[in-house]
Parts: C-alpha cells; structure tokens; sequence
C-alpha cells in the first residue's frame, strides 16, 4: 500500500529545504509557501512575476547553496549551512541581510546575488501551478545504480511516498492520485538539472546522476508534477491510492 513517507516546502527558493508535519493543499496551487522568495542576481532581468529559474542563484550553479536548511519559527525564518553562522530573517524587511549571508556560499565565478524578490505565488521552476510529488523506490534503486545511498534532500521534492514500485510514477502520467479528500493529477516527469550531483549535508558534488540516469534509463527524469484538483489536508501516513 503507498503512502505518504514526508512533506517539504523550500521557502526561499534554492536556500533552505523545510520538512512539513502536515499541508493543507488548494486547487491549482502550489504547495504553500513553497519559493515564496527568491534571490535574484546582478544579472536578472526585472521580476514583477514567475520567471525563470536563470534569474536567480540556485544550486545548478552554487552547488553549496544546497546545504542550507530552514524552519519557520516564530522569530522567522532561520537558516543554517555548514559554512556559515545559523541566521533568523523576517524576508519581508531582512533581505539585504539574507543577500549578504547567501554571498559567501554562492559561486563566485557566477553573477552575484542581488535582491531578495517576493514571488507570493511560488517561484518554482514551473510556469504552471503545479507540485511536485517522488518516490522512494524510485531513490533507492537509482542510489544502487549509482552506488550510493541518496538524500531525498538532492531532489528538492514537496511529497514524497513510500510503497510504490520503483519508476512507477513515471506510468502515471495523465491518471489521478487520491490522498483522503486530494485529488491529485499527474501531468508530466520532472527534468532533473546537475544540482542532483550535489550532497546536502555538504554542499558539494559527488555524483554524476544526470549521466546515470541517462545511461541506465535512457532520460534524466526523476519525479513527476501533479495539480491539485480537489484540496484538502496532507500528512505523513496518509494512503495514496492510484485511480
């Protein structure tokens, strides 16, 4: 039986990963407060809505960025790295601050971070509305072809399961989920970038999984996206049924 194994949200996008004890899901919304923020460069074109992901640091081309880690609290938003002293930022009036402790662990070969940017309907890398939901069988038989055990961290997901046979989210395209009153459609596999190369706890790569995939699997996809057709509350535990 599949269910579902653990919820996160990023924030600020790129910066920070956040585990969730439970989600109340709209329809044809993102996860919410997922990339409600985002860090743009000195190169960005002007933000007013969703733009691509090239306008902002992210961890494709600051590969330590992928170590920050975040929870909410009730201070605000506190962010730790391995490199860093730990920070708690208010994003509505601290982001100058954010920009300067994000500095440091972005490449300095790339543009320089610039303007923390509000994106209220999540800046995820998606145009549309949609979340993104993974496998863990899927990690743990693509983590034995590469060798290693995975985070599910290097994947940045909103909903992870547990139960289901490996890449069998991949066949799902198109069908509906059902998570209690959720109903969840599957609309297309996730293209995965090198910031899956990356380990979270440090920040650094150590591992080709775009070309392990493509050699072992004939694609780069890892994931699928789904929309929310009718919301409701998710938490860990809950079935997931394949309709």
């Amino acid at each position: 039986m599949m269910h579902v194994a653990s919820l996160y949200r990023h924030p600020i996008k790129a910066i920070g990963h956040e585990r969730l004890g439970e989600v109340v899901l709209t329809p044809r919304a993102r996860m919410p407060g997922d990339r409600i923020w985002a860090v743009a460069h000195e190169g960005a074109r002007p933000v007013e809505a969703w733009a691509p992901c090239a306008n902002f640091v992210r961890g494709a081309k600051s590969a330590s960025l992928m170590a920050v880690s975040a929870e909410t609290t009730p201070e605000g938003l506190r962010l730790t790295h391995p490199e860093r002293p730990e920070i708690t930022v208010d994003p509505e009036t601290d982001g100058d601050r954010l920009v300067e402790w994000v500095r440091p662990i972005c490449d300095p070969g790339r543009a320089a971070p610039a303007k923390l940017v509000p994106a209220p309907g999540g800046m995820t890398d998606n145009e549309a509305p949609w979340l993104t939901l993974l496998s863990h069988g899927s990690r743990d038989a693509l983590g034995r072809v590469a060798g290693r055990a995975l985070s599910p961290l290097r994947f940045r997901g909103n909903i992870w399961i547990e139960g289901a046979e490996p890449w069998a989210e991949l066949s799902w395209i198109g069908r509906t989920l059902e998570i209690g009153d959720v109903r969840l459609r599957v609309t297309e596999p996730v293209e995965r970038c090198v910031a899956t190369h990356v380990d979270p706890e440090t920040g650094r790569p150590d591992a080709d999984l775009l070309k392990t995939l493509e050699t072992t699997y004939g694609h780069r996809d890892f994931g699928v996206f789904v929309e929310v057709i009718a919301g409701g509350r998710v938490a860990p535990g809950d079935t997931v049924t394949l309709l």
